[in-house]
């Protein structure tokens, strides 16, 4: 508890019991440093569902070995921190069954079935189809991704623009919004959508851990993508993604971590995780001289309309799940 009598976790976000009484308080006050506390209230389920302060984190990868053991610490210290939905991306056909196991055991988690611009010599028709049947067999699949193009570790350009396209394919073909990891590459990712988008027809999605100059996130604008910015936006000289955030605009910008990379600050150098996202919406809510409370609800409206999801969650049983 620090001297003006704020209480914070372990994940060093502030306790739930410190916004219980968001509503009734006025928002022109709001600010990023917070209400002051209301200390009869202590962190329940039912404060984690009706408080307004409630954040999505729309990229995360915690099927990673380094959370197998405390899961559910976690999946507390992101319930804490307001993260009342998931998206868990995925880089390869052969996770699928790990991401759909962390989808069972927690109802909060969506996720996306895809391959990384990385793993692209990983595909072959079998991939397409594994990702198109995934994709069609359970309801908890919000997203086709992350695919797109890396030209920063990458080297095989053309082996990327085939294998992104037959992603877009199929999402077009499925309704699905596409998850696009772009490094180093948006000139030739924003000139082959626009191409996409005139031979094939409209495709929908989000730019992930978006890294991007302020011109080159109007041309995803002007695409009509979302743009998510992660623990980058933090970072004292990404000066250019600072400037990016500040002019997307409000029905069009989300929130992530990408965890478990690009922790925020403060918690810069440290294993990322979901609770973290608060950090992230924070920064962005100062960047744009708006209440935290206010960026919440914009983004987490942003993802439910990209994603097609609500925030009431109903009980997983087998029709969820493939056979």
């Amino acid at each position: 508890m620090d001297v003006e009598g704020r209480s914070w976790n372990a994940a060093g976000i502030r306790k739930r019991e410190d916004f219980s009484f968001f509503s009734s308080y006025p928002t022109h006050r709001l600010s990023s440093s917070g209400p002051y506390p209301s200390p009869t209230r202590t962190l329940s389920d039912q404060i984690y569902s009706a408080s307004p302060m409630q954040l999505i984190d729309t990229h995360v990868h915690i099927n990673f070995e380094t959370y197998k053991s405390e899961l559910e610490a976690i999946r507390e210290r992101w319930r804490e921190a307001g993260v009342v939905r998931l998206v868990h991306s995925c880089v390869e056909p052969e996770e699928f069954a790990g991401i759909q196991a962390i989808a069972d055991r927690f109802a909060e988690v969506s996720f996306a079935v895809g391959l990384h611009p990385l793993d692209a010599g990983k595909w072959n028709n079998e991939t397409a189809n594994q990702i198109r049947d995934k994709a069609s067999s359970d309801s908890r699949v919000v997203a086709i991704g992350e695919t797109g193009l890396d030209f920063h570790k990458g080297d095989d350009p053309e082996l990327q623009f085939k294998v992104f396209e037959a992603q877009l394919e199929i999402a077009q073909q499925l309704d699905k919004p596409v998850i696009i990891h772009c490094r180093d590459a948006a000139a030739p990712m924003a000139e082959m959508l626009r191409n996409f988008w005139q031979t094939r027809g409209p495709v929908r999605g989000v730019m992930h851990c978006w890294g991007g100059t302020p011109e080159e996130t109007q041309w995803f604008l002007d695409l009509g993508f979302y743009i998510s910015f992660s623990g980058t936006v933090t970072f004292k000289k990404a000066l250019q993604i600072q400037e990016s955030a500040c002019m997307v605009n409000s029905d069009r910008i989300l929130v992530e971590t990408d965890c478990p990379f690009l922790a925020p600050v403060p918690q810069r150098g440290k294993r990322n995780e979901p609770a973290y996202v608060y950090h992230v919406a924070e920064q962005v809510a100062k960047l744009r001289g708006v209440s935290l409370l206010t960026l919440s609800q914009q983004t987490t409206e942003n993802a439910c309309q990209l994603f097609g999801f609500s925030l009431e969650l109903e009980p997983r049983n087998d029709e969820n799940k493939s056979n």
